[in-house]
């Protein structure tokens, strides 16, 4: 174990992924989509958008979903991803005009402040976009200024770290080698929504009603469906927060992360499918 803490990798601010994070994720962008592409489709058909209707996705990251929803409320509804990353509100707004979308767009700014001079949304969407505000209750409050009443939210956020095995086993890999700093509840980060009651409060508390939770449980394909072991292992130390966690650490230390993180993968690697993990978010529905 070295002397060298690092801190925990679920430990993201809104900054982190307006510059470092949301670069890397924009390098790898094909590999985060497809390990969240099984959850995002289920959240897009729990939501199910119909045509003509104005719909906020909020942290739109490379706009897979902001552009699944235009193709669901066209030809007269529009769809609008805001993202923190300016990297990736570039990749999205050139992912739609590659596309042809007309009804898909895109802006850089914070959800929990940005305003439009626009009629109120019908719908607000987020696919693990909702868990980074540092006041979130104030956050979901002025996203429900957005809205009009009675307006549908559909998020999708994680449920707790043990029972995401992709996480907690990686962790366990990471602490083995590296002391990390324990994460705080309910702090800004992928976890901040964990706890049902904490996520109650927080929308109760910004005013939505008529929440309804229900669990996803899957495997996740690290890095993407079908990707080898080795490939999984770059994208993980390259892109994710364990990777981050490494960098100030000597190259023994690297290599021997990496070593152990591989003998993980191989444990779960399925041919054909890639590496699978177990995985489990909340996908939430409530009223404005």
């Amino acid at each position: 174990m070295t002397e060298n803490a690092s801190p925990s990798p679920n430990a993201l601010k809104p900054e982190d992924w307006a510059g470092e994070m949301g670069a890397r994720w924009l390098a790898n962008l094909d590999r985060f989509e497809g390990m969240l592409a099984p959850i995002g489709q289920a959240l897009l058909d729990r939501a199910d958008f119909v045509p003509g209707q104005r719909v906020l996705d909020i942290g739109s990251g490379g706009g897979t979903t902001t552009l699944a929803i235009a193709n669901a409320v066209a030809p007269d509804g529009i769809a609008l991803g805001i993202d923190i990353s300016p990297d990736l509100v570039g990749a999205a707004m050139r992912r739609a005009e590659a596309a042809g979308m007309r009804n898909a767009s895109f802006l850089r700014a914070d959800a929990s402040t940005v305003t439009f001079d626009t009629p109120p949304f019908d719908r607000l969407f987020s696919r693990f976009g909702s868990m980074f505000f540092e006041q979130p209750v104030a956050a979901f409050s002025h996203l429900r200024s957005l809205l009009k009443g009675g307006a549908g939210v559909d998020l999708a956020v994680w449920g707790p770290p043990r029972e995401n095995a992709w996480m907690m086993e990686m962790m366990g890999v990471l602490r083995a080698n590296v002391e990390v700093a324990q994460a705080v509840p309910r702090a800004p980060g992928p976890f901040a929504f964990e706890d049902l009651d904490y996520l109650n409060e927080v929308l109760l508390g910004a005013g939505f009603t008529g929440i309804e939770i229900d669990a996803y449980e899957g495997l996740q394909p690290i890095g993407g469906a079908g990707v080898p072991v080795d490939e999984a292992v770059q994208f993980v130390t390259a892109a994710m927060a364990f990777g981050r966690a490494l960098e100030d650490q000597d190259a023994a230390v690297r290599e021997r992360a990496t070593d152990d993180l591989t003998k993980l993968f191989e444990q779960h690697f399925v041919p054909g499918e890639g590496v699978l993990m177990a995985c489990k978010a909340w996908l939430v529905k409530a009223s404005g």
